[in-house]
């Protein structure tokens, strides 16, 4: 054992000695290997911060995993009373402890505007639903418990709205008309961007102050044009199929016969496989195709320089060296050139995808948690650069035991 750990450690020595003689090669090699780690592993990094963008939009629409939306119909189609419903779905929060959930009634608010009036979407939520749907905030801020206090609601509008009213500073309270049959004066606490198609203002509302602005006697999801109030709740994955099974069986106990009760997850992480498998699959055929001509590079530079050191490989051979110890001393040598261009690249690769401007770029907005730099992505460069040291070092180490001695020394 000691023997051989005295071998390992010599090639590894004279791995690096012989580095330090051929620094023209040894820059060469490590520029090579260094952008090709680096840029795999940007690579890698900047499809880890899509894929987050991409997870923080899913979420925004349909909820973080796992979101449980319970839908309620009856037999005859006769609509159910709304105060019914509410108070089914308030008993089986507290029954179950569920600390997010939220009522999500969709309508129509006229609205006053210095141009005239217009009519604006509006959904009323419950203060949960801006941490269960990621929703984010540009300037303001999200409902607040003691919202609900208020004499005069409290409204979040999207950047189309805020624009049209001029932009006025949220310090100074700004307010809104809400028209109906009796004007409402709402008070603006937040403003949330809007997405790049959206042309008209919408806005958010306390659900209750929204119920009571527009009156929803009753919950009938499907009347067309009519209020619409859904039920969702966030709870962890692992609970998410027995809480459905126990939900719809006491939200369907409590609203009595003819009813009947469905609850259905709708998060992205619902959906059978991998939604983000062709974004992984397309980042690694990016990056493969970036190691491989790394690898071609390094093996060329090798080749190339191995003809200079035939001579000195003879010499060694004829004072007594092993073909073992020349095809170790000549692999070896890329490998340690290669692990230390590797760490280097990696380096440069964190530096690059941590960048406030490139994660903004990246981001384009839509990412509020910026992940760490991947763990895997480092490792997966400095093995990536440890096994292409060790590919291309193995082509020249094999062409240096097939040298004859007596050649190599003439040459």
């Amino acid at each position: 054992m000691s023997r051989l750990a005295t071998n390992v450690v010599g090639s590894f020595v004279e791995a690096w000695q012989e580095l330090r003689i051929h620094r023209t090669r040894v820059m060469l090699s490590l520029i090579g290997v260094a952008v090709a780690v680096c840029a795999i592993t940007t690579v890698v990094g900047l499809g880890a911060l899509a894929q987050q963008a991409q997870v923080e939009q899913s979420e925004r629409s349909s909820g973080r995993p796992a979101s449980l939306s319970v839908y309620v119909s009856t037999a005859d189609g006769t609509p159910l009373p709304a105060a019914l419903m509410q108070e089914a779905w308030q008993s089986a929060i507290e029954r179950y402890d569920v600390t997010y959930a939220s009522r999500v009634l969709t309508t129509s608010q006229t609205v006053q505007f210095a141009d005239g009036a217009a009519m604006v979407m509006a959904t009323g939520v419950d203060q949960p639903y801006g941490t269960m749907h990621r929703l984010k905030i540009s300037s303001g801020t999200w409902f607040a418990p003691d919202d609900a206090l208020r004499l005069a609601p409290a409204i979040l509008v999207n950047s189309v709205f805020y624009d049209r009213i001029g932009a006025p500073d949220l310090a100074t309270h700004p307010t809104a008309t809400l028209v109906g049959a009796q004007n409402t004066t709402a008070i603006i606490i937040g403003v949330y961007p809007s997405n790049v198609w959206e042309t008209e203002p919408t806005m958010f509302m306390l659900a209750d102050a929204l119920a009571a602005s527009t009156p929803v006697t009753t919950v009938d999801p499907g009347m067309y044009g009519s209020p619409q109030t859904q039920y969702e709740m966030w709870v962890p994955p692992a609970v998410a199929a027995d809480l459905s099974i126990a939900l719809e069986r006491d939200i369907q106990g409590a609203l009595g016969d003819g009813a009947t009760a469905s609850v259905n997850r709708q998060d992205y992480a619902s959906f059978d496989g991998d939604p983000y498998l062709p974004l992984k699959l397309m980042v690694g055929g990016v990056a493969g195709l970036v190691l491989l001509l790394g690898a071609l590079g390094l093996v060329n530079i090798a080749l190339v320089t191995l003809k200079q050191r035939i001579r000195e490989i003879g010499i060694r051979r004829s004072f007594g060296a092993t073909a073992g110890r020349v095809f170790f001393a000549v692999m070896m040598e890329s490998v340690v050139a290669t692990v230390v261009a590797g760490g280097i690249g990696v380096i440069a690769a964190v530096l690059i995808v941590k960048n406030p401007l490139v994660e903004g770029f990246i981001g384009q907005g839509q990412v509020t948690d910026f992940p760490p730099f991947p763990v895997e992505a480092a490792i997966l460069g400095l093995i990536c650069s440890t096994v292409v040291g060790a590919l291309a070092g193995l082509v020249p180490a094999l062409v240096a035991v097939r040298v004859k001695v007596i050649d190599a020394i003439r040459y």
